[in-house]
């Protein structure tokens, strides 16, 4: 029998919020994925992420049946970037796994990715081929910033996608050891380097519920990733300034030269308009600066990236024994997330 305290082959993540619906199939089809390529030597590491519904009170339920799970539940809703680097520093395995428990990445991939990382790689992560149940609209965009991303950015960030992939033990304690307050979890994995390898996946619909990416928070999403990992918005917002400021050189100079021929110079409304568009830029520009100087304010404050609440798993050996909740104090947690 294999001890709890022996490190599994396999760390599955999943970060969870509101996922009552979806939690339970994804289980299921986790567990079964990871017998088939780690017979029992596995762990489920499932992170509540503030939820509202009963996602925690379903993770405790489903540990009574699937001994290797283990939950982990924040002390509020950190967001999904924090959610899977709680559980990225939980797990324990030889091999991490990270994955939505939406189900739109299927678990099943994970033997495939096994396989691949037996050849040599470091990571195998998921590149998709095609976005079931997705708008054109979501499609659209996501295309476009993708490719806008691997344009902008100091490192090669791979296209087309997300979070899911298979990391080594190695790749993943320097990932949970970087300390940015505001992560972008695949541009920092493609920084840290190593052999890469995509395998490529049809992406289903949600198994159930709603997206939690709406519109605005896809939009705080790309602009954390392009704050991150690329200076080309202030080098933009120099380049339109200086651009700007010859135009305006431009109208200063046919403004005297009408003024000294005597000529009346008439049109209020052109005026406003070039006044509000020159004030435009410069806002724009501030604007810009202002997302780099809060980032900076916020890393320089050094507090904690997440809070961890409870963290619950089997005290006995895996597949024995009853579930035995251990409530990490607060103290423990903060030490804990302080370098992350």
């Amino acid at each position: 029998m294999t001890s709890v305290n022996a490190k599994p082959i396999l760390s599955i993540v999943a970060p969870c919020y509101n996922e009552e619906e979806s939690v339970s199939e994804f289980v299921r089809r986790a567990a079964a994925a990871a017998r088939a390529c780690a017979g029992s030597n596995f762990e489920i590491v499932l992170v509540d992420d503030g939820s509202k519904d009963g996602t925690w009170n379903l993770i405790e339920s489903l540990s009574l049946v699937v001994p290797q799970i283990v939950g982990v539940r924040l002390l509020r809703n950190y967001g999904h970037q924090m959610a899977a680097t709680a559980g990225l520093t939980t797990a324990s395995g030889e091999r991490v796994l990270l994955i939505d428990a939406d189900l739109q990445d299927p678990p099943e991939l994970v033997s495939d990715m096994m396989a691949v990382m037996d050849q040599g790689a470091d990571v195998v992560y998921g590149r998709r081929i095609r976005r079931n149940g997705e708008t054109w609209f979501k499609r659209m965009t996501a295309a476009a910033f993708y490719r806008m991303l691997s344009q902008l950015a100091s490192v090669q960030i791979p296209q087309d996608t997300g979070d899911f992939r298979l990391m080594n033990r190695r790749i993943t304690d320097i990932l949970v050891a970087m300390p940015e307050q505001h992560r972008f979890i695949r541009g920092m994995v493609s920084w840290i380097g190593g052999r890469q390898v995509a395998l490529d996946y049809e992406r289903d619909a949600r198994f159930a519920g709603v997206t939690k990416y709406p519109f605005l928070k896809m939009v705080r999403f790309a602009v954390d990733a392009l704050t991150s990992f690329s200076t080309a918005p202030l080098r933009i917002s120099t380049y339109v300034g200086m651009g700007t400021a010859m135009v305006a050189l431009v109208m200063l100079v046919y403004s005297l030269f009408r003024w000294v021929s005597g000529a009346t110079i008439e049109g209020w409304a052109s005026l406003m308009v070039a006044l509000t568009f020159f004030s435009a830029i410069q806002l724009i520009a501030l604007g810009v600066i202002g997302e780099y100087l809060g980032r900076m304010v916020q890393q320089g404050k050094g507090r904690p990236s997440f809070i961890i609440d409870h963290v619950m798993r089997r005290e006995t050996a895996l597949g024995e024994g009853i579930v035995a909740p251990k409530k990490k104090t607060s103290t423990a947690a903060r030490t804990r997330s302080k370098a992350y």
